[in-house]
């Protein structure tokens, strides 16, 4: 059944919208690490708004070419900024780290979507985890997955799409919107979320990855270690895949 609410209360009533709960660091996140507190303000120094800021943080994580490692556990922030790319939730940790790291409230908003979205890399999926991130600007959380798959692939993805005559797959859409302005909301699917048949459900707010597995939602889905071993079995086939896609 295709949910989105886009509600963040809590069962307790709890404010969850409120952006000062969306500054903290984790484990995951580690807003404390040198190299990423110097790249945080290496990328904004000249911005003069957070909107600046924000986009200056954005179009560097989008820059990261897509890939899929290897990995037992989601990958700290630091370890993503080192390697230079990453998949989605990879990019989703990096992006929401970096945000904090300059003060501008982030979270992820973890959504379930059809996996017939992935078709061309991984084909057979009844569903698949998406990060979307929210950043609070000008009063207001704005919403984009635009971030996770850098223009080159982009451009080549929504190629094969047109010379097959698909609507989407390779994680995009064949209209897909390519660029988050920081004014409004930005997603890779030419619908919003709920009103998009591809989503399935919103699983709601989350501080990182290891905050989303450890929620009830998606324990009653999946075994956090089943779910690692059986994405590294497809990393092979997906990386001869987006090399294929590249060219």
């Amino acid at each position: 059944m295709h949910v989105f609410s886009g509600r963040t209360k809590s069962r307790t009533g709890a404010d969850r919208d409120a952006p000062g709960r969306w500054l903290a660091t984790t484990p995951l996140l580690d807003l404390e690490d040198p190299r990423l507190a110097i790249r945080a303000t290496s990328l904004t120094q000249l911005a003069s708004s957070d909107r600046g800021k924000a986009l200056a943080i954005y179009a560097f994580v989008k820059r990261m070419p897509y890939r899929r490692p290897f990995k037992m556990s989601h990958r700290r922030a630091r370890e993503v900024l080192d390697s230079g790319w990453g998949d989605g939730p990879d990019k989703a940790t990096l992006m929401v780290a970096l945000l904090r790291r300059v003060g501008i409230p982030a979270r992820l908003r973890m959504v379930r979507m059809d996996g017939g979205i992935m078709r061309g890399l991984v084909d057979g999926l009844d569903s698949i985890s998406w990060p979307f991130v929210e950043v609070w600007l000008d009063g207001r959380w704005l919403r984009t997955d635009t971030y996770i798959f850098d223009a080159a692939y982009m451009a080549a993805a929504r190629q094969a799409l047109r010379t097959s005559g698909q609507r989407y797959g390779f994680g995009v859409y064949v209209d897909s919107q390519p660029l988050w302005t920081g004014l409004d909301h930005a997603s890779l699917s030419p619908l919003p979320p709920e009103a998009d048949p591809m989503v399935l459900e919103d699983m709601g707010t989350f501080h990182d990855h290891h905050h989303y597995m450890a929620s009830s939602g998606f324990r009653a889905r999946h075994s956090r270690r089943f779910r690692f071993l059986r994405w590294n079995l497809l990393v092979p086939a997906m990386r001869m895949a987006i090399e294929r896609l590249r060219g």
